[in-house]
């Protein structure tokens, strides 16, 4: 690699060290004694070089004096594939700076963690052939049991706990699952000694060594029935009987997956083909002990959109969610603001980390925890600022999973090593691996512009679910919208689609778009729409012009403001208790309704509430008064209070009192005379009703 050794030690400062004094060549193999120096010296250690870790990792232990990776760990990044090998790699250096210093940054902080529990037992679905042969691979190391479907031949030694019957229900995860199934043929294998006698004695030779009947050719001669009279394992009168097990895992053999899941649980198995089965069986055999993985997801109740007073908003998460481990749970109630709030559930066992639920929630109920907003802010902070810092321009942030999407651009590079027509990773573009890309949304995507980016794309391979290409594609069309509405020419945001090294070569030599005159350097927050207003003001700051309102996709946008119609809306403030952000509220001095449209997430629980229909959700952003006016109350609707007649006493307002005419005034408790208790505030109605004593009360209207 062409490495600018005194342009990186310039790029990263004074702290970079000395050890960028000298440019090691061949540092895996004939420098390795390079390493054991800087080993020894007890310093924190990076090495440029992923392809060789575990090397270095064993170097470390061997070396006498050097403190051991749990005293003080040793950290690795890979600037060959992702910049040095390619043939922009002359001009990389502000990119490798930037990829070095990412890489010294502190690692996030502990996350709880997620355990799993498996014995080892394990359920084998599918024809018998596979399943035994399956159950053979793992029956030295696993409590194996088969649950047959369609014909072959079982073995006559009963090693294996059998079972026959189509699949009604697989649920769990790992340790945990439970499997049911639908037991129709007449033979019953658990009372079959296999004895082979009704197969010699079927005229139509409608069993075999399957021991299940065909009924599509049995005429119902019954010889078999006779035949097995002793052991009474055929009955052609048994009723379907609803079979069911627990099991830790499971493994489906079946042409097409019985979990229709991109996502399937942990534990859970499918192989439709022999190198399938190969694979399955590995992890199978090293899937018994004690397992933990992170809790990928941190969630407030309080400020989630998804429903109040029974009525359902938001379900974003619940509908991109591929695991389906997001339920909504109306049984999960609280109090808000004088509201009944029901919340979703989010099962963690079941949670793969894909992060795409976090993307499109737009309040931020629930957000992403390895790392969280913050830390992967400063990330993406410090890997522009270096950049920046070392000369570089117009910097494409390229996010990437870490299995795939990493494995996708070693490829690339090492092919631009190799092939003329293959330009490799360019200088400008910047790979920032997450655990999932569809983990990073719209509040990183706008504050990366902020701090400098040109663009944000996001490489996805056939590891993300279609659910998850929808969903960013939809929040990328809002962020984009904000910034052409503000004046910034050029594509920003794009989904980069690639399954070979060619595709991703040619998608990565797009022209940039325009960027800040000057970077942010404002700390991305906690809180997703804290870190959007910070962005967003930014970007208002350097635009050219401020529009006053950019109007927004209708899907997926997390700003708007709502449009009230006054003719039919009765001030009943329904809206108000049902807005879980706040963003509504009512004037405790006159009918009013107001509005703060900075907090609303266009979740729609005050549409989906409002008894008039009175309310339309309006997808915007409002940049009226630089920005200010969104985040004050507005009124939305205002009536003249009604007042009592008989008392003069306001107690709510005309439309609400005509509506209340129109359904009760045919009531008896309000005939003739008594029409008038309607206009009436609750105190006169009682003083009316109780000078009458004569006639029926009726409390409870």
């Amino acid at each position: 690699m062409p490495l600018d050794n005194q342009g990186l030690l310039k790029a990263l400062g004074p702290d970079a060290g000395d050890g960028l004094q000298t440019v090691h060549t061949l540092l895996c193999r004939r420098e390795a004694g390079a390493f054991q120096r800087a080993a020894k010296s007890g310093d924190d250690l990076l090495v440029a070089c992923t392809q060789e870790s575990r090397l270095f990792l064993e170097l470390n232990g061997q070396t006498e004096g050097a403190p051991g990776v749990a005293e003080r760990p040793i950290r690795f990044v890979n600037i060959r594939e992702t910049g040095g090998w390619s043939k922009d790699a002359r001009g990389a250096t502000p990119k490798l700076a930037a990829l070095i210093a990412l890489a010294q940054l502190p690692e996030p902080d502990p996350v709880p963690t997620v355990g799993y529990r498996s014995n080892g037992r394990v359920l084998v679905i599918g024809a018998a052939d596979r399943a035994q042969r399956a159950a053979q691979m793992l029956a030295d190391k696993l409590d194996v049991s088969l649950l047959l479907q369609g014909g072959g031949t079982l073995p006559q030694p009963r090693s294996f706990a059998v079972h026959s019957g189509a699949v009604t229900g697989i649920t769990g995860w790992l340790g945990a699952f439970e499997v049911s199934w639908s037991q129709r043929n007449p033979i019953d294998l658990d009372l079959c000694t296999r004895c082979n006698a009704c197969i010699a004695v079927c005229p139509e030779g409608a069993i075999d060594f399957s021991y299940q009947v065909d009924l599509s050719k049995c005429t119902s001669h019954r010889d078999c029935v006779r035949a097995c009279d002793a052991a009474g394992a055929i009955d052609f009168e048994r009723a379907p009987q609803a079979e069911s097990g627990a099991f830790d895992l499971v493994l489906d053999l079946s042409p097409t997956p019985l979990l229709a899941l991109h996502q399937p649980p942990q534990g859970y198995f499918h192989a439709a083909d022999e190198a399938a089965l190969v694979a399955a069986v590995l992890q199978l055999r090293e899937s018994v002990g004690e397992f933990e993985k992170p809790k990928f997801f941190d969630y407030r109740q309080k400020i989630c959109a998804h429903s109040r007073n029974e009525q359902i908003g938001c379900t974003a998460c619940i509908d991109v969610c591929s695991a389906q481990a997001i339920r909504s749970d109306a049984s999960r109630k609280g109090k808000a603001g004088g509201a009944t709030l029901a919340g979703i559930i989010v099962e963690p066992h079941l949670c793969v980390g894909c992060g795409a639920c976090t993307t499109v929630c737009p309040s931020g109920a629930i957000s992403y925890a390895t790392p969280r907003l913050d830390h992967q802010g400063r990330r993406i902070r410090t890997l522009l600022s270096t950049y920046q810092r070392a000369g570089g321009t117009d910097a494409a942030l390229l996010i990437h999973s870490q299995a795939a999407g990493s494995q996708l651009i070693e490829v690339l590079g090492r092919a631009a090593r190799t092939d003329a027509a293959v330009r490799g990773v360019p200088a400008r573009v910047l790979p920032l691996d997450v655990w999932h890309a569809a983990s990073v949304g719209i509040d990183l995507w706008l504050s990366a512009i902020a701090f400098g980016a040109s663009q944000v794309w996001v490489l996805m391979t056939d590891e993300e679910a279609p659910d998850y290409r929808r969903a960013v594609a939809e929040q990328m069309q809002v962020a984009q919208a904000i910034l052409t509405g503000l004046g910034f020419a050029g594509e920003h945001f794009r989904i980069v689609e690639a399954r070979a090294a060619q595709a991703l070569d040619a998608a990565l030599q797009a022209a940039p778009a325009q960027s800040v005159r000057k970077p942010a350097t404002f700390a991305v927050q906690a809180d997703k729409r804290g870190t959007l207003d910070l962005a967003i003001e930014h970007l208002m700051q350097q635009a050219a012009t401020v529009p006053e309102a950019i109007a927004l996709p209708a899907e997926g946008s997390p700003f708007g403001s709502l449009i009230v119609d006054a003719e039919r809306c009765t001030m009943c403030l329904s809206c108000v208790s049902a807005c879980p952000e706040a963003a509504l509220a009512d004037n405790a001095d006159k009918p009013q309704l107001r509005f703060i449209e900075k907090n609303c997430v266009q979740c729609g629980l005050c549409a989906s509430t409002c008894p008039e229909d009175a309310i339309t959700l309006e997808p915007r952003l409002w940049l009226a008064d630089a920005g200010k006016a969104r985040k004050q109350a507005r009124v939305l609707n205002e009536v003249e209070p009604y007042q009592c007649i008989r008392c003069a006493k306001p107690f709510g307002t005309l439309k609400a009192i005509e509506l209340m005419v129109g359904k009760l005034g045919a009531h008896p408790m309000f005939q003739g005379a008594h029409s008038d208790r309607l206009r009436m505030c609750g105190d006169c109605r009682v003083i009316d009703i109780h000078t009458h004593p004569d006639e029926v009360r009726i409390t409870d209207v």
